[in-house]
């Protein structure tokens, strides 16, 4: 078999270096060497801080060079960070990207290094820990607006930064699956054509989390509770149940059955609709309002999950 030359020299094989040949989904073969370092594997990039952007704006570019599969991140100043850059960059870091460390630290310097192992965190892993945080936060925030519990609805605020952890580890995942056939294997990808599926489910489940936090924030806002008997739990306890079906319909291989769940959801969002047009005073309606229009969202975006789910198990021809 005859390689082209370039690749040869560009990954530095040797006579009698061992090649590995994969078959494809597509028929086709994947040639890898052993003869790649880790080194040569480890991908670094050096941001220069702009004092004249804000933490923020520095912060989100940062971000980007985590999400595109960085594994060395140096984040450079000639100036000198001040103390609040410093810090904000380093709590950030610590509360928003998961596996990446601080590994050296200067006057002018930063650098970061993602020391996650894949194999230790694969992307089913990831995807069950957001839906098992999210539905905590939606059962604690109707909780909260029952009891009108601010502790409670203040904590389940708190959650939303590991859920939005989780959502970036899986987003960094699913862009170095795309390029790396080896390592869509190990995070439990079967075909590179669902990671645009994935990343569709993983917000969707992500933007569910927001809206638990909506609903916790108009809580605050509140100044007591709600009966127990009032039907936003009704619509409440409809919405959960549709997302955990969601859920579940990634693992369906009855494309009825799946369809049956997009139905479903829909129904709770119309029902949703229904109690929109209720009548009733009280210093409480415009939160409630709000409240019960996250809800619709929530089945909402528990129908796009189905929906994905379903398009996920067709077999490509």
């Amino acid at each position: 078999m005859s390689l082209p030359i370039k690749w040869v020299r560009d990954i530095g094989i040797e006579a009698g270096d061992t090649l590995t040949l994969t078959p494809m989904p597509n028929k086709t073969l994947l040639v890898s060497s052993s003869a790649v370092s880790k080194d040569h594997s480890t991908i670094k990039a050096t941001i220069d801080y702009l004092h004249s952007d804000s933490a923020e704006n520095n912060l989100r570019i940062l971000i980007s060079h985590y999400l595109v599969g960085y594994d060395v991140i140096r984040l450079t100043t000639k100036k000198g960070f001040s103390a609040y850059d410093r810090k904000f960059i380093k709590d950030s870091v610590r509360q928003k990207l998961i596996g990446l460390e601080l590994v050296e630290e200067s006057r002018n310097e930063l650098v970061f290094q993602c020391l996650l192992n894949y194999n230790d965190l694969p992307l089913g892993r990831v995807i069950k820990n957001m839906y098992g945080l999210v539905l905590s936060m939606l059962e604690d925030s109707m909780t909260a607006l029952r009891d009108h519990n601010v502790e409670i609805a203040e904590d389940v605020v708190q959650r939303d930064d590991d859920v939005d952890r989780f959502y970036l580890l899986a987003v960094r995942q699913l862009k170095a699956s795309i390029e790396d056939i080896e390592l869509s294997e190990k995070i439990g990808i079967r075909h590179p054509r669902e990671c645009l599926g994935y990343r569709l489910i993983t917000k969707s489940i992500e933007r569910v989390g927001d809206h638990a936090v909506k609903i916790a924030t108009n809580v605050l806002k509140m100044d007591s509770g709600i009966n127990n008997d009032d039907p936003i739990f009704k619509m409440a306890d409809l919405s959960r149940k549709v997302f955990e079906s969601s859920i579940d319909s990634m693992q369906e291989e009855d494309l009825q059955a799946i369809n049956k769940i997009v139905v479903e959801a829909k129904k709770v969002s119309q029902f949703g609709v229904s109690l929109e047009t209720r009548g009733g005073d009280g210093s409480g309606n415009i939160e409630l309002s709000m409240i019960l229009e996250s809800l619709r969202r929530v089945a909402e975006y528990s129908a796009d999950i189905a929906e994905v789910s379903l398009n996920m198990n067709i077999k490509q021809v």
